[in-house]
This record gives structure tokens, sequence and C-alpha cells, in this order.
């Protein structure tokens, strides 16, 4: 007999197997249908997001390249999820999960040089800073 039958009433047993059946499809790995490129605003929600979580990671004491990076592969998984890897302002071919990572991490960087200086490393901020003013940025 199998053991997790003996500890649970029938109730939590049909509970939990629904649970498990409806969330199979969820994590199947099945692809959302006619997945639409990120939009220039959606892009930045995403990036805001991944430079939040920069921001409290690094103020619970996570070392900064940790931070960014799970920051970076949260929105990578993202775009590539619900996205399909498109982002409008990139074109129509689809990013690989490593031209995804690379750039959510930049971004979740830049993000956080803007929203918590402070719990970046200076030699970061410095570079982020210098390659906005070459572009023109602020």
């Amino acid at each position: 007999m199998n053991t997790l039958s003996l500890r649970l009433p029938n109730r939590l047993r049909r509970f939990l197997l629904l649970a498990v059946v409806l969330a199979i499809p969820a994590f199947a790995g099945a692809p959302p249908a006619q997945a639409a490129p990120a939009t220039e605003s959606e892009m930045s929600l995403y990036t805001r997001i991944a430079a939040v979580n920069v921001c409290i990671a690094r103020g619970a004491g996570v070392e900064f390249d940790k931070a960014a990076n799970i920051a970076g592969e949260t929105i990578a998984q993202l775009i590539k999820g619900q996205h399909d890897g498109q982002i409008q302002q990139v074109g129509t071919k689809a990013l690989s999960i490593e031209e995804l990572r690379r750039g959510s991490v930049n971004s979740a960087v830049i993000g956080a040089v803007e929203l918590c200086a402070k719990e970046v490393p200076a030699e970061v901020v410095k570079k982020v800073q210098d390659a906005l003013k070459q572009q023109g940025g602020s």
C-alpha cells in the first residue's frame, strides 16, 4: 500500500491529485498560442522589475554579480516563455536564450544604477554612466 495514502485523508488526496493534474499543462513547456513580441512598455516593466530585484537582493546582502545574474535570468526566461524570445524593438527575429540573458542582465544593472546606485559597486556605476553618456543618455 502507498505510504502517502496512509497519511492523507481521501479528500486531501483527491485535492492534491486534482492540483497536480491542473498544474501539468502549466509546466509542460507548451508555448503560449500566438506569442506576441514584447512591446516597449512591457520591456520597460520587465527592466524595472529586474532592477528592483537587484536592489532588494543587494539590500539583503547578496553579492552584486549574483543578484544581477538572477534578475537577468528571470527576465530572460520570462521573455522566452511569454514572447517566444521576440522583442518588438529588436525586430522579428527571436533571440536566443544567451542573447536574452546578456541583454536582461545589462538592463537589470542599468536599472539598478538608476534606482539604487548605492547598492551597485562604484566601478559598475561609473561604467554604466560612461556608456549612457556615450549614447547621449542621462
